[in-house]
This record gives C-alpha cells, structure tokens and sequence, in this order.
C-alpha cells in the first residue's frame, strides 16, 4: 500500500486542507533537514532503509548525454528546490537528475500571497510565485557549501531575470548570475517563459533570446550545456524562431514546456481561497491540464529537427505511460513536479519499474531506443 496516496494526500488536501505553500515549505525544510544530517549515523540509517522504496537502478534505464551520466530519465523539474536546501537528497528519492531554482541575480520576495493553489479536480497546480528565491550569490554559496557532499547525480540551474531588472538589460541580468553559479551547475536553463515575472514571456523572441544566448555563450567558457525552457503557449512559428536560434547558437537542447495561462478545459471553476473565478486569476497551471499541449509540443520540435535537437520533456506526467508518450514523441529526459505533489515520493521508482516493462515490451535494449520511438 502506498501510504503517502491512501493516507498522507488525503489529509493534507481534504482534510487539514493546509495552504499549498506552507505545506511546500514544510516539507522543504523536512527535506533540508536530512540532507544536512545524512552523515548523521540514525539518519544515515533511516535513508539506507528507505532508499530500495524510492530508487531502481538498472542500466538501460542509463543515458549519458552531454558528458553528463544520467542513471535514469526521470528528474526534478525547477520550481521545488529554488534555493538548493535539499540539493543532497533528490539522489536518495529515486530521481536521476534535479534542477534547481528558478534564480534570480537579486534576491526577491515574489508575487503577494496567496499565489500558489491545487485544482484538485484536474490533478494540477495554479501558480504565481513570481520567482521567489533568495538569490544567485546565497544559492553560490549554498552550492560551494555542498561540494564536500558527494552528489551522485547532474544538478542543473534554472536561470530567470530579476524582476527589478528592465527588459532592455536582461541579457546582463542572466549573466550576472551565471557568473556567480556557473562553477556549482552541471547544466543550466535559460527560463524565459515564466508567466508570472511581467514581460518576461517577450524574451522568447528570436531578437531578444539571441542576445541572452550570446553573452552567456562567452562566459560560458567550461562548456557547460545551456538549454531554453519555452512556454506552452507559443504559436509554431514562434517556436521554428527558438529552434532555429537553438540551432544558430549549438544550444544544448530544449526544455517543453513550461506552465500554460490558457484556461480551457478546466473543471475547477472558482477558487474558495480568493473567491474569484479560475478565469480572473493570474498564473501559470501545471500538471495534468498541459500534458497533451507539452507532448504537441515535444513531438513537433524532434520531428521538426529529425530528432537532432535534444529534449528534456516537462508536463502532466503522472504516471509510467505519461512518461512513455513524453519519451516516445522524442524527450530523452523527463521532468516532474505537480504530479510528484499528487503521486507522493513512491512515483519516480514506480514510473522506472513502468518504463523497463515498456522496454521489455517493444523489445529495447535502452531507453534511449526508445526517444522518438514509433511502436
């Protein structure tokens, strides 16, 4: 029996009906917490029992893509560990990769609360933060910190731009805190597509994209993978404009696709805890409502670039034939998130055992067989 689906999520979204955020942060701090004392002998001990329940290795289940060893596919996508204060424990969950952040160069508080809700009925998350993190030099710091701990597995660093910074000198923005992360990251996420930071979303545009890149490119000079995270919402031409520059600039690869402000489809119509409709409110949605527009997405770019343009696919993935579809439309690594919050810690190892059942299924020696595999 899974506890945290029978048990634990009920209580905590029905029952004690506990503020999204403060919830977060609870178990953020829980998490932090043992991370900082795994060296500790009763701690180190709990997480060698509890580590068979959460994590599955096995080698087809491995990838190494930009110099970089992924033991498997399935990583922590930005947004849950902004400032890096579980960095150490993300291994010991199963996960094959984490990205940390969203960060930005100045420390900020975000958007006024409350700014993040659970649509329950559509299994998703409705979020305005607002990049709220406290920074790219603490996060340095924090990092630098850690590097005595031995991480197991490809941290990445999602980067966004202050928003006290004005849009005409964001490219300098991005790489003040590139500057700052670039020696503590394995890769790093160019996030332009945020909808809550305003005005940000104008920065996929070829134009201004283009001079991100570029100054990133001259610091970058380890070679580090950069990547562009697009929005959903993009018309194709729109994202023909990110691949081409992704192409132009020999970028890493995308990440498809952020949170969606459309509304469509929603069942939740109102939310009790603003007493305004879902339509009214400000934010981006994750979770179940954008896995098919992600999946569009994903498969249109490997198509578009006869699989040539790597992918990290992020969106709606719940479960073991989310993540196949994610993977068979051409992302050669998945993120999660909302369904992590939904599905409990017991989801990334049951999404392994799933995906190896596929392998077996359609006879693949590798899961990277499988990226853009038509069946």
């Amino acid at each position: 029996m899974d506890i945290y689906r029978s048990t634990v999520r009920p209580l905590l979204f029905y029952g004690l009906k506990l503020d999204p955020e403060w919830a977060h942060h609870r178990a953020l701090q829980l998490l932090s917490w043992i991370d900082q004392n795994q060296s500790q002998s009763p701690i180190n001990w709990v997480e060698s029992q509890l580590r068979p329940s959460f994590c599955l290795q096995d080698v087809r289940l491995q990838q190494k893509l930009w110099g970089l060893t992924f033991n498997n596919p399935v990583g922590l996508a930005a947004g849950f560990d902004k400032d890096g204060v579980a960095a150490g424990i993300w291994q010991s969950l199963g996960f094959g990769f984490t990205e940390l952040g969203t960060v930005t160069l100045h420390p900020q508080l975000g958007n006024p609360q409350p700014r993040l809700f659970r649509l329950v009925e559509d299994q998703a998350v409705l979020n305005r933060m607002g990049f709220n993190n406290q920074g790219a030099e603490i996060l340095a710091q924090r990092l630098q910190e850690k590097r005595q701990q031995q991480l197991m597995i490809p941290v990445g660093i999602n980067l966004g731009k202050s928003k006290i910074t004005p849009l005409e000198v964001a490219a300098e923005d991005y790489l003040g805190s590139f500057k700052l992360l670039k020696n503590y990251g394995d890769y790093f996420v160019v996030n332009v597509s945020s909808p809550n930071t305003p005005g940000l979303r104008s920065l996929q545009d070829a134009e201004q994209l283009s001079k991100i890149i570029e100054v990133l490119k001259t610091e970058n000079t380890d070679n580090k993978p950069i990547f562009i995270k697009i929005a959903p919402d993009l018309e194709w031409d729109a994202i023909a404009d990110v691949v081409h520059l992704s192409q132009t600039y020999k970028i890493a690869g995308i990440i498809a696709t952020n949170t969606t402000i459309k509304r469509e489809g929603l069942n939740t119509q109102w939310l009790p805890q603003t007493g305004s409709y879902i339509t009214e409110e400000a934010g981006g949605i994750s979770g179940a409502p954008l896995k098919k527009r992600s999946t569009e997405v994903i498969r249109w770019i490997h198509q578009n670039t006869q699989g040539q343009l790597p992918i990290i696919g992020v969106g709606g993935i719940f479960t073991a034939d989310d993540a196949w579809e994610k993977i068979t439309a051409g992302a050669c690594l998945i993120q999660v998130y909302t369904g992590w919050v939904y599905e409990g810690p017991g989801m990334v190892k049951r999404i392994l055992e799933g995906l190896l059942q596929k392998l077996d299924q359609y006879k693949l020696k590798s899961i990277s067989e499988a990226v853009g595999f038509k069946p």
